[in-house]
C-alpha cells in the first residue's frame, strides 16, 4: 500500500540515486532530493519530487535519509559539512565502499544519535523496483525492521546482521565473483578472435554450457574451504598450473 505520509530524502542523483528517487515517487512517497549538481534533480520536479536547496535541508526534511553518492570520500565530505542533524533519524547508505568505510560512517552516526544501515545494491538502475532487484543491508536491526516495508519498494531487502561492515563485504565479494566471470569472458573471446572464430557461436554453444557445468563445483569447493579439507578431487594443482601457463602463452602470442 502506498504511503504518502512517509517522507524520504535521497542524497545523490547519479544513475542509481535517480532510480531510487523515481521509484519512491512512483510509489507515492513524499520524496525530497538533493544532488551536488542541481541540474540532475530538475527532471524529478515535474514527477513530484521536492528539491532541497542544500544537503542540510535534505537531511532535515525526512526521518529516513538514503545516500547514494559516488564514493565514501564524497559521503564523508557531505557529513562533515552538515550544520545540524536532528537525533533519531535513520541514514541508509547505499554508496559502494569497503567494510572499514562502513564502520567509520557507523561511528559518525552513533556519535550523532542516528540509526545506521549500510547497504549493497545487487542490481543495475533499470532493475530498481522490480522483484529481480536485491539489496543487502546490515547495521541497526531496529531501523531495518522499522523501514523494511519502505525499502522493499526498491527490491528484495535482505538483512545480513548488526555489523554494518557485512553489507559492503558481501557486496564486494559478490562483485568480485561477477567481475572474475566477466574478465574471463572478455579474455576468452579475445583468444578465439585470433583465429576468426564466431564469438556469439563460441559463447552460446561452448562457453556458457562449460561455465554452467563448472559452477556446479562451487558448492563442493566452498565446503572444502569451510572444513579446510583441500584434498584434490579432479585435476590436481600441477595440471591447473600448466593450464594457466598455457593461457598466458597463448595470450602473449
Amino acid at each position: 500500500m502506498k504511503n504518502s505520509k512517509e517522507h524520504i530524502s535521497i542524497i545523490g542523483l547519479g544513475a542509481m540515486g535517480f532510480a531510487l528517487a523515481n521509484t519512491f515517487i512512483k510509489e507515492g512517497y513524499t520524496t525530497t532530493v538533493w544532488n551536488r549538481t542541481s541540474a540532475k534533480a530538475e527532471p524529478l520536479r515535474p514527477l513530484g519530487a521536492r528539491l532541497a536547496k542544500n544537503v542540510n535541508e535534505a537531511v532535515e526534511a525526512s526521518d529516513l535519509i538514503i545516500a547514494c553518492v559516488l564514493n565514501y570520500e564524497v559521503l564523508f565530505e557531505l557529513l562533515e559539512h552538515l550544520k545540524t542533524i536532528t537525533p533519531g533519524k535513520t541514514l541508509v547508505n547505499l554508496t559502494n565502499g569497503t567494510p572499514e568505510e562502513a564502520k567509520q560512517v557507523a561511528n559518525w552516526t552513533k556519535e550523532n544519535s542516528i540509526d545506521y544501515l549500510d547497504g549493497g545494491i545487487m542490481a543495475v538502475p533499470t532493475m530498481i523496483g522490480l522483484s529481480e532487484s536485491l539489496i543487502l543491508y546490515s547495521g541497526s536491526q531496529n531501523a531495518f525492521e522499522k523501514y523494511k516495508a519502505v525499502l522493499e519498494r526498491l527490491g528484495r531487502a535482505q538483512f545480513l546482521g548488526t555489523d554494518p561492515a557485512l553489507a559492503p563485504l558481501y557486496d564486494l565479494s559478490l562483485l568480485s565473483g561477477m567481475y572474475g566471470v566477466f574478465s574471463g569472458f572478455l579474455h576468452a573471446t579475445a583468444l578465439v578472435q585470433t583465429m576468426s572464430v564466431n564469438v556469439t557461436e563460441f559463447t552460446t554453444d561452448y562457453l556458457i554450457p562449460w561455465l554452467k557445468a563448472m559452477t556446479n563445483l562451487l558448492e563442493e569447493l566452498s565446503v572444502q574451504i569451510e572444513t579446510k579439507n583441500y584434498e584434490t578431487k579432479g585435476s590436481n594443482l600441477s595440471m591447473q598450473i600448466i593450464g594457466v601457463e598455457n593461457i598466458m602463452k597463448a595470450g602473449e602470442s
